[in-house]
């Protein structure tokens, strides 16, 4: 039971990022700052988390041996992810955006063909391409379908060029994350824990947010002392807490796929976290009925694909090793 607290408080944490996002752009704050502020403002803590298991000499050794990819899948993961999750919440509610983000379920799916991964055969360990779990692709589908219902709510209240803002740079975002983080992984080959991968990638997008600052700074000027500290709460609530609450939860029940699928499905109460925070804070319009069934199936379908996804891996043990 403590693991799936823990999971249910992640949760909570990582919905303030959607909340604070949606604050910040009704207050009149650019998503500039919003996207750029988190990630400057997370370097101070990940120190301190990686300093305390003094595993930080190692992260720099491993960084300095090939900067460029560490460059540029950092700003994959990183600049192309948060910035455009940043930029949508001009153009729609947070716990809208939450419950759409969800769609990178779909996209890290789509995505295995571009890896490899090490597959025990009759000969032994084999190196074979990733291939898209059909089963696991027809559970998002009910994921996609509870999106789309929502969506169509929205499209009621702005016109289909917003409505188009605010999901394409959704989408790019849904790709981005998995993409940048998996090839993450190829580089840092099992070297560094998830600490140091999150810090690594976090220093390595630096010049990414540097610039974006600089843009900001020429455009729209200078960040509120409000929009700084709304940015400070989300790298402390969403950037560290959430994450380390999440990781602790999975290392708690690693070898059980049964409770590890049901740790993972927690993350769908994002939505309804979002939702709450925005009600209650921002006093943004009730959701309407068809919304809510919306929400409602983007659950049930996070819960589905969680337990097909770690059924199949439990029954066959093939997938030893993941690239």
């Amino acid at each position: 039971m403590r693991p799936i607290i823990l999971g249910i408080c992640s949760a909570f944490f990582f919905a303030f990022t959607f909340v604070l996002n949606q604050a910040m752009e009704l207050s009149g704050g650019s998503w500039i700052w919003s996207a750029s502020l988190r990630y400057i403002f997370m370097v101070p803590f990940l120190l301190c988390i990686v300093l305390s298991r003094k595993n930080l000499l190692p992260l720099l050794r491993v960084m300095r041996e090939r900067p460029g990819p560490w460059l540029l899948w950092s700003f994959v993961g990183f600049g192309l992810f948060y910035a455009p999750l940043c930029f949508a919440s001009a153009y729609s509610p947070g716990w809208l955006i939450a419950g759409t983000w969800q769609i990178t379920i779909i996209s890290g799916a789509l995505l295995a063909p571009l890896f490899f991964e090490n597959v025990q055969t009759k000969e032994g360990l084999e190196r074979q391409r990733g291939k898209i779990s059909v089963r696991g692709l027809l559970m998002s589908m009910i994921i996609l379908l509870g999106i789309i219902l929502m969506q169509l709510e929205h499209t009621k209240h702005i016109s289909m060029a917003n409505l188009w803002l605010g999901v394409i740079p959704i989408i790019i975002a849904s790709f981005a994350y998995p993409l940048g983080n998996r090839k993450m992984m190829e580089v840092s080959e099992g070297r560094l824990d998830a600490y140091q991968r999150v810090l690594g990638m976090t220093l390595a997008s630096m010049p990414f947010w540097f610039l974006l600052s600089i843009y900001g700074f020429m455009t729209v000027g200078a960040p509120t002392k409000m929009q700084s500290f709304q940015s400070l709460l989300v790298a402390l609530f969403s950037g560290v807490i959430a994450t380390v609450l999440f990781f602790k939860a999975t290392d708690m029940v690693r070898g059980n796929m049964q409770k590890l699928a049901s740790v993972e499905a927690t993350q769908s109460m994002e939505v309804l976290f979002a939702l709450a925070g925005e009600l209650l804070f921002l006093s943004l319009p009730f959701p309407s009925l068809l919304s809510w069934f919306g929400i409602f199936i983007v659950i049930i379908g996070m819960i589905l694909h969680s337990y097909v996804s770690h059924k199949n891996e439990g029954s066959s043990r093939k997938r030893t090793v993941s690239a």
